[in-house]
């Protein structure tokens, strides 16, 4: 594996990971932070595994999961997303499970990505999008040496009338 350090490693999803993927993508307690508001069918994520082999140019996007090297267990998903190779930028999102938080498994993830971005893709930044309640997002990204750049006002409905706004962050190398 080329994407490692000491104690994780990142990988392409497999078509094993269809139940644990649909699992993720059907937790309603992360739907605020993910922007989803349906769920999602074993059919129609099997569907995304089935293409999932094509590269980031083609499909503007990357999941990949984030194991642990000891165990091999999967402990999170890490996602590159809206690629713009032209302008040199990708975004990035991060979802470690409940029971790895709180362990530096998010932090080491993301120095990960940005190697591989930097290196690798040989992009220009990354950038992520942070609703302002989200406090553990944003102490991990500015450790990750991310920028506050922008404000999106009232950018989120959190309920019927309650909005919340959404932090720009980037990282430019």
């Amino acid at each position: 594996m080329f994407i490692e350090s000491e104690h994780i490693y990142l990988r392409a999803i497999e078509s094993s990971d269809v139940d644990l993927l649909y699992n993720i993508e059907n937790d309603i307690s992360i739907w605020k932070i993910s922007q989803t508001i349906t769920p999602f069918s074993k059919e129609i994520l099997q569907l995304y595994l089935d293409s999932s082999h094509q590269d980031i140019y083609t499909t503007k996007q990357l999941r990949l999961m984030i194991c642990l090297k000891q165990t091999n267990e999967a402990v999170g998903t890490i996602d590159l997303f809206d690629f713009d190779p032209m302008h040199l930028r990708v975004g990035i999102g991060i979802l470690i499970f409940k029971n790895f938080r709180k362990k530096g498994l998010a932090y080491e993830s993301i120095e990960l990505v940005k190697n591989y971005v930097r290196n690798i893709l040989m992009l220009h930044q990354i950038f992520c999008n942070i609703s302002a309640s989200n406090a553990d997002s944003i102490l991990l990204f500015e450790k990750s040496g991310f920028e506050k750049f922008g404000i999106k006002k009232q950018w989120n409905k959190i309920s019927a009338y309650c909005f919340e706004d959404e932090y720009l962050y980037q990282l430019i190398f």
